[in-house]
């Protein structure tokens, strides 16, 4: 596994840093926190669960960033990225389990997968995502590739209606062009929920946009992890100018 972040980005002030993981261990924290979020607090249905973990066929081939709590050495935020090179030995990215991406496929080979990512409970005040999005920019410019892509994870906790209002509310002018649109195998049902109520952007999604990045299409159901994927993407040409410093160097 390819190591990427050599020297960890620093946040002094919080104590935190971020890095590629390059051991077992290291990814196998990772894994916990993702249990943690993922199936504790969300309530998603792991096979790995009897582990304490969230481990899947695609942890192998993935490169995965961490962020520290530099005080207590314990891992406060992770991301995945499957870089081009590995997906070519895999029979499809994760996100075609969940939606039809044949209108990518042009661009199938540019892409770095990105996924799995969350925070712990006790750290969501934005300096860790912050921190994640570093750790992206440099993996970005040791690794190449066009576009980032993966999917974003609201909660249907609440019977779906902020999954529901925030589509509707990116719908009007943060969906991508048609002709970079994919198809839910499995839609939500967006018709059958009520979605008047005002919510706030998840903080990934918002860091999605801010930098450029497109809704692809209506968001999938999986019912597996009890939530709305929104499938994201975002050509590096799109950059907001705010990121293009931090992914140019």
């Amino acid at each position: 596994m390819q190591q990427g972040l050599e020297t960890a980005v620093l946040a002094p002030a919080s104590k935190l840093s971020v890095r590629v993981a390059h051991s077992a261990k290291d990814i196998r924290r990772a894994q916990k926190l993702r249990y943690q979020v993922f199936a504790q607090e969300m309530g998603a249905k792991l096979a790995s669960a009897a582990e304490g973990i969230d481990r899947d066929e695609y942890d192998p081939y993935c490169d995965h960033l961490i962020v520290e709590d530099n005080t207590t050495g314990k891992v406060v935020g992770t991301y995945r990225m499957l870089p081009p090179h590995k997906a070519r030995q895999l029979p499809s990215l994760y996100s075609e389990h969940e939606f039809d991406m044949s209108r990518l496929a042009g661009i199938r080979d540019h892409i770095i997968e990105i996924g799995r990512s969350c925070v712990h409970k006790d750290y969501r005040r934005g300096a860790v995502i912050a921190l994640l999005w570093a750790g992206l920019a440099d993996y970005v410019r040791q690794h190449g590739g066009q576009y980032l892509a993966g999917c974003a994870s609201v909660s249907l906790a609440d019977g779906g209606h902020q999954a529901v209002s925030l589509y509707r509310l990116l719908e009007s002018k943060n969906l991508s062009p048609a002709e970079w649109r994919v198809t839910p195998h499995l839609p939500l049902p967006l018709g059958e929920v009520q979605d008047d109520s005002q919510v706030p952007v998840p903080p990934l999604i918002k860091g999605y946009l801010r930098a450029g990045a497109w809704v692809c299409g209506e968001p999938a159901w999986d019912p597996d992890f009890n939530c709305a994927d929104f499938f994201m993407l975002l050509p590096m040409s799109r950059l907001d100018m705010r990121h293009q410093r931090h992914f140019a160097g």
